[in-house]
């Protein structure tokens, strides 16, 4: 092999060594889990209205249509993300991370973002009422509807005042220990309604009571819990995660999701 091949050869060797050492580094440096894909967590199981039939990929409920909108403000077309599932404690706790966000109704507090990074929120929460099937409360369409039910509180919540605020019964309202002692006057018919904040009131009604209602929501979110993406603390995408929201909150994407996610599946706001 002459000189001038030989140099030809090694010129094209060490370019393929080159491109080779690039191409590792550019995927060790992406700011996502997997190279050019959108990794998001969610429950599991993942329940309505939030995920509809556990199936975050379909893109129905109101947190699987929030995902998908933002993985478009940041680029992503909905085969470019992945689902992966992770515990609500797993996702909020110290340490490496699988998803680069994770969904699942995730309220900010400050000890919580000393293990990971928010976005900015992209829900608050309100409160609701609920009631037995078949009861007279069942039937309101109205908060002029309710103002003579007999309604159940648990002590020390942000239901108390909306209730009394928002509602203003003319009973007294009963004020019990918890919430679970509140579903259980429900039952018994000691209460004709009660009223809890908006994610509780959707278990209530799906997990606790056979034939139960949301009869509506409260128009207040005084003292409401914000919720937010959740990524790995220090994460590159926390920023543009936060833009992504502010965008969709902005252009009113955000309120169209709710209105077709949550108010038409079942919690129409009351006036």
């Amino acid at each position: 092999m002459s000189r001038t091949s030989r140099l030809a050869t090694a010129v094209a060797v060490g370019a393929a060594a080159l491109l080779a050492l690039t191409s590792c580094a550019s995927a060790s440096d992406s700011v996502t889990v997997t190279p050019d894909k959108l990794t998001i967590a969610t429950g599991e199981p993942a329940y309505a209205p939030w995920v509809l039939n556990d199936d975050p990929a379909s893109g129905e409920g109101f947190e699987a249509a929030v995902a998908y909108a933002v993985a478009e403000e940041l680029g992503y077309a909905k085969d470019d993300v992945e689902w992966v599932r992770t515990s609500f404690d797993a996702a909020i706790a110290p340490g490496p991370k699988d998803f680069d966000l994770n969904v699942q109704q995730f309220s900010v507090s400050e000890d919580r973002a000393k293990a990971v990074d928010f976005s900015s929120p992209y829900y608050t929460t309100t409160q609701a009422v609920v009631a037995a099937g078949g009861t007279e409360a069942a039937k309101a369409t109205s908060i002029a509807d309710l103002k003579d039910a007999v309604i159940g509180v648990a002590s020390g919540t942000t239901s108390l005042q909306v209730a009394e605020d928002v509602i203003a019964p003319t009973q007294q309202l009963q004020v019990f220990n918890n919430v679970d002692d509140t579903v259980a006057a429900l039952q018994n018919g000691t209460i004709d309604a009660l009223v809890t904040d908006l994610p509780g009131a959707f278990y209530v009604r799906d997990a606790q009571l056979d034939d139960g209602v949301i009869v509506g929501q409260l128009d207040s979110d005084a003292g409401g819990d914000e919720f937010a993406f959740v990524l790995p603390k220090g994460s590159e995408l926390t920023a543009d995660v936060t833009k992504a929201v502010d965008t969709l909150r902005e252009n009113g994407t955000l309120d169209e999701l709710v209105a077709k996610w949550i108010a038409d599946q079942g919690a129409p706001v009351l006036k």
